[in-house]
């Protein structure tokens, strides 16, 4: 199934090979990459295929190791699916909007059409809408669950009627996911061979700074990452550090189980503004906020020192802000300078 889905040229293609990939274990002279033999360990090419990151994630996700790829952020994988399964000028792709913004600018560096499928008013998906929105050259749906911008998970039974309905491949990217009760869809890979879940040390784990995106799929999916990935596209500091932090898996829970808390204070004290007109419910560690002149209110904080998104030029998401949930300190500068705000300008 997922062959009849690649490129041609994608199908047909010999993959680079280094001498590490051909090699497997351990050797006490490495002759084989031009390598500078001073300044260990830094000298040498990490591991292209990242296994000991791998094997740590296997034991905090339950994904079997060959269910794993990794990639510079969740970003690389976006783009490997576009370049996989998407033949420029000729296939397009089906969203949900609103949603994660990459998703249509991957599609426009790949010159590939980006059909947008609207929410309903609950910010849900309904299937049937998304299956009649596509065609025999839709290759990938992009779903986003929880959904950014608008912090709600999507509806399980929605979307595993889009994987039972659809072909081609299907993404559903759980970014921030740590911060749901909902079950991942990680559970449903080996059921699902064209189903690809995303998800991140970003969020939850706190490592935005590294860029370790995962992707969690079938063997064959996999394999068509790995093929057509840079070589070493995940450097040495990245994977050592990505160890250090998936050892200590308690302490993304006590953050996760802080900002969840942080969470309910910052919507109960937003709820006390009369600006705020709407909280949209939120599975995130983010809330959608509807307010009185969203574009003053955002600069106004902005003149403060505050930065929120201004999700106003969104669709379905008119005079709203997209607020994280900080610290409590930080909470507490943000109401007050909202309280100041409607003070101004009621």
């Amino acid at each position: 199934m997922i062959n009849e889905l690649l490129r041609e040229n994608i199908k047909n293609m010999q993959p680079y090979s280094c001498a590490r990939d051909e090699f497997k274990g351990e050797a006490s002279v490495y002759l084989d990459a031009n390598e500078n033999p001073y300044n260990g360990p830094y000298n040498r090419y990490p591991d292209p295929l990242q296994l000991e990151v791998k094997k740590a994630i296997s034991k905090v996700k339950n994904v079997p190791v060959a269910n794993i790829f990794l990639g510079n952020g969740s970003d690389e994988p976006i783009d490997l699916l576009y370049r996989a399964f998407c033949e420029p000028r000729r296939d397009n792709v089906v969203a949900i909007e609103p949603t994660y913004g990459m998703y249509k600018v991957c599609a426009a560096v790949n010159d590939v059409e980006y059909r947008k499928v609207l929410l309903n008013d609950n910010f849900d998906i309904e299937a049937f809408k998304l299956i009649d929105s596509a065609n025999l050259n839709t290759k990938i749906i992009w779903l986003c669950s929880p959904n950014n911008p608008t912090g709600n998970s999507l509806n399980a039974d929605e979307i595993l009627k889009v994987l039972q309905w659809f072909r081609g491949i299907v993404v559903v990217d759980e970014a921030y996911i740590d911060f749901s009760t909902k079950q991942s869809f990680t559970s449903y890979i080996a059921q699902y061979p064209n189903l690809v879940v995303l998800q991140t040390l970003s969020k939850a784990w706190g490592n935005a700074a590294i860029r370790l995106g995962m992707a969690f799929a079938s063997v064959e999916v996999i394999d068509v990452l790995n093929k057509i990935k840079y070589p070493y596209n995940i450097n040495i500091l990245t994977q050592e550090h990505a160890k250090k932090v998936l050892s200590n898996a308690a302490q993304t829970a006590k953050w996760v189980e802080t900002i969840i808390a942080e969470r309910k204070q910052l919507i109960k004290k937003l709820k006390e503004l009369d600006l705020v007109k709407h909280i949209f419910p939120t599975d995130a560690n983010f809330v959608l906020v509807k307010v009185d002149n969203a574009n003053i209110a955002y600069n106004w904080l902005v003149n403060k020192g505050i930065i929120v998104r201004n999700r106003s030029s969104i669709s379905l998401c008119g005079n709203s802000l997209r607020i994280t949930v900080g610290t409590p300190a930080e909470t507490d500068q943000l109401i007050a300078a909202l309280k100041e705000f409607g003070a101004v300008f009621k």
